[in-house]
């Protein structure tokens, strides 16, 4: 009796800590991909040359910020190109 209780507790245990990192790594996916559309967006409307800079582009350190940070990298990516420093 002990054993199946055993098991049921550490099943639940386990199905409550997939579910924890499924959360998260869903959260993480559509920041990823709110960066990418707004890096894109970024580009195609060329809202950096409005601003006399030029765009941001899509080189491999450009992208992996956009996909690690998200919206808040994308808009630090163009902070940094207004202030003149380009990764």
């Amino acid at each position: 009796m002990t054993d199946v209780l055993v098991a049921i507790i550490l099943v639940v245990a386990i199905i409550a800590i997939v579910w924890y990192l499924l959360k998260q790594v869903t959260a993480l996916v559509v920041n990823a991909v709110l960066g990418i559309v707004a890096l894109f967006i970024i580009n195609f409307l060329h809202v950096m040359q409005w601003m006399g800079k030029p765009d941001l582009g899509w080189d491999l350190a450009t992208v992996l910020v956009c996909l690690i940070g998200g919206l808040p990298g994308v808009v630090i990516l163009m902070l940094l190109s207004i202030l003149g420093i380009q990764i």
